[in-house]
């Protein structure tokens, strides 16, 4: 069985990489391949795969869609460049690169990657227009604080799978998650910007820049607090929650409602409900346009949705097949650290396949049952540090390369040595920090 699982992934990664099957279609495949390998019936196979990619999209297909209306409603009041603007004005314009990274960490709480990082560019063209900076200086702060926040903290949809297959605590690696990111957004952002921006000068691209560099005025854009609190409510809610779980006594009423109010459903729900009249309303949106921007958000997370329901069935069949027990029993007599090794397994299928989401999604499914049998794994770190797996190497298999090679009119060998530098000192530097972490809690 266990070189099944071995088997399985290499036709995983060889569908994805080499015959180029899409994701969604590759994980299925596989999924059934395994059943069969392993001896259970078509029915059972069948039934597994719809469990499986049922419980998933039951979940996150909800946590996707809320988060998503919110970034469109930042992104449509002008919350984001709100933002951006107060925390450039206070940092100064030496440390501009610091302020990227901050916007960056902040915004991209509730949105994927790529919303963020076309959210923002408007603003980094600008800034390297007025200050003459390299774009390079000021832009990988920008994208190490999106990819840093997209693979490490929930609620992001990969992050809360990789939660709920390790049956972690959300609010706890939440908290983790931010004592781990900053720092290691800070190394791979300004420091590394700073270093790598001082050898690589890139001026604005003049055909996108001039598209994507619109000057508002001050008065059309919402107030920082509101649109601060309006981002960060679903983390205060669901750190609320945590707080309640550790500390208040079971049928306790207050903990029961700060359990419910921060579930990740219903605080991204109370968000969003919120983000309508903070951002909304009050911006002089009518409920016709509020309307529109919720629905023309849903259609670009369509494929997002099937990547993560598949790697649900992926693992539902790998544990139903009993292969995740015989793992779990190997492991339970090894001393590789189940936090190293579902870093490890993650960082090799991202390397393969490109995405963060079929490795994080698969490593979770691998290392969970091992992880469940050996006392004493903290399950918080172990979800982040599959998180930082994922985040490893990205190159030219992985659309982000060339969304960033593109957007910043580098060359290959230029994105290379920025983006992929940057994503490989993310994965690198949390780990490690992770390992200390663990000594202490």
């Amino acid at each position: 069985m266990i070189m099944m699982v071995i088997a399985a992934i290499i036709v995983l990664l060889l569908l994805i990489t080499w015959l180029k099957v899409n994701p969604f279609v590759a994980l299925i495949m596989t999924a059934v391949g395994v059943g069969l390998a392993t001896g259970m019936s078509l029915e059972q196979i069948i039934k597994v795969i719809k469990e499986g990619m049922g419980n998933t999209l039951g979940f996150l297909a909800i946590v996707l869609a809320l988060g998503t209306m919110l970034g469109k409603m930042m992104a449509e009041s002008g919350g984001a460049e709100r933002i951006a603007k107060t925390l450039i004005n206070r940092f100064g314009e030496q440390r501009v690169h610091w302020a990227m990274m901050f916007v960056a960490f902040i915004v991209g709480i509730p949105v994927f990657f790529q919303v963020g990082f076309v959210l923002l560019i408007p603003l980094v063209f600008t800034i390297a227009r007025q200050t003459g900076m390299s774009l390079i200086k000021i832009g990988v702060p920008l994208v190490a604080g999106l990819s840093v926040v997209h693979g490490l903290v929930p609620p992001h949809p990969a992050a809360m799978a990789a939660v709920d297959i390790f049956k972690a605590n959300v609010g706890l690696t939440i908290l983790y998650s931010l004592i781990i990111g900053l720092p290691t957004a800070a190394i791979a952002g300004p420091i590394y910007g700073k270093w790598i921006g001082s050898r690589i000068h890139k001026e604005v691209p003049k055909e996108i820049g001039d598209q994507l560099v619109v000057q508002r005025e001050e008065k059309d854009l919402p107030g920082f607090g509101i649109t601060l609190f309006t981002i960060l409510l679903p983390v205060f809610l669901m750190i609320a929650s945590s707080w309640a779980t550790l500390s208040l006594p079971k049928g306790d009423r207050l903990r029961g409602a700060l359990e419910f109010i921060g579930d990740p459903i219903i605080s991204l729900l109370i968000a969003v409900i919120v983000s309508f009249f903070t951002l909304g309303y009050a911006r002089g949106f009518t409920r016709d346009k509020i309307l529109a921007f919720t629905n023309e958000c849903l259609g670009p997370t369509a494929s997002i949705l099937l990547v993560i329901g598949a790697g649900g069935a992926f693992n539902k069949v790998l544990l139903e097949s009993g292969i995740g027990k015989q793992i779990a029993e190997m492991a339970a007599h090894s001393a590789i650290s189940p936090i190293i090794l579902g870093w490890l397994i993650a960082a090799l299928i991202r390397v393969a396949t490109g995405s963060a989401t079929v490795s994080m999604m698969t490593a979770a499914g691998i290392v969970a049952p091992i992880a469940a049998t050996m006392p004493g794994v903290n399950l918080e770190l172990l979800t982040l540090a599959t998180g930082a797996g994922s985040l490893i190497l990205s190159h030219v298999n992985d659309s982000g390369f060339w969304l960033i090679k593109e957007y910043f009119g580098m060359s290959v060998k230029e994105t290379l040595q920025t983006w992929t530098a940057l994503e490989t000192i993310i994965s690198v530097v949390a780990l490690g920090l992770i390992l200390v972490l663990d000594l202490f809690v």
